[in-house]
C-alpha cells in the first residue's frame, strides 16, 4: 500500500481529510512563493500553487502519493489573500459585504509513479450586508488570521453567509467529493 504525504500546513484540510477516513502517513508542509504573478487570474493562481507544492514534496519523496492544494478567494478578478493585518481584514470583509464572491480550490495529486492530476472547484458565497459593528466584532475575533479572504466560513463567519453554491468543503480548504474521488481513481486505497 502506498502512503499519502499532504502537503500542507493547514490543520483544516488534514482535518477535512480525516472526515472522510483518510489519514495522511505524514504531513509536510510545502515552502512555496504564494505571491500571484502579475495578471494572473484566481484559477489558474490556485491551480499553480497547488502543483507547486504538491511538485516541492513529491521531489524529496518519491514513491508516495503526494496532495497538494491552495485556497484562493477573489472578488471578480481581485484576489484576496491571507490579511496581513486587522486593517486589512477589516478592508477585505467591507469589500465581501452584500457581495458574492468566488472560492477556488486547487489540488493536485502527485502518484508514486509520477503521474500528475490537477482540478479547480469553484463555489460562490454570498455574505449578507455586514454592519461595521458585525465587521469590527469579528475582526476582533481574530477568526481571520491565516484565512484567505480574511473569513473562516465554518467558524463564527458562518452567521453572515446568506448562501454557498457548490462545494462547502472547498471553502474551507479543500474539496472532498473531488479529491477523493480523484485519489481512489489513480488507485490510492485508504487506511482502514
Amino acid at each position: 500500500m502506498s502512503s499519502l504525504i499532504l502537503a500542507s500546513a493547514s490543520p483544516r484540510r488534514l482535518d477535512l481529510l480525516k472526515q472522510i477516513g483518510i489519514t495522511p502517513d505524514r504531513v509536510v508542509p510545502a515552502n512555496v512563493d504564494e505571491t500571484p504573478l502579475k495578471h494572473e487570474l484566481p484559477r489558474n493562481l490556485a491551480k499553480r500553487l497547488a502543483t507547486l507544492k504538491a511538485e516541492a514534496v513529491a521531489k524529496e519523496n518519491p514513491g508516495s502519493f503526494v496532495l497538494g492544494a491552495d485556497t484562493v478567494v477573489a472578488v471578480g478578478r481581485r484576489i484576496l489573500e491571507k490579511a496581513g493585518n486587522a486593517q486589512e481584514a477589516l478592508k477585505f470583509l467591507k469589500l465581501l459585504s452584500g457581495r458574492r464572491h468566488r472560492v477556488f480550490g486547487g489540488f493536485c495529486i502527485i502518484t508514486p509513479e509520477g503521474q500528475v492530476k490537477t482540478k479547480v472547484v469553484e463555489t460562490a458565497v454570498v455574505f449578507k450586508q455586514l454592519s461595521t459593528k458585525e465587521i469590527n466584532s469579528y475582526v476582533a475575533l481574530g477568526e481571520w488570521q491565516d484565512k484567505a479572504g480574511a473569513y473562516a466560513i465554518q467558524g463564527m463567519a458562518s452567521a453572515y453567509i446568506r448562501k454557498t453554491i457548490g462545494s462547502y468543503p472547498n471553502v474551507v480548504g479543500l474539496p472532498l467529493y473531488e479529491v477523493n474521488a480523484l485519489l481512489t481513481g489513480l488507485g490510492y486505497k485508504k487506511n482502514d
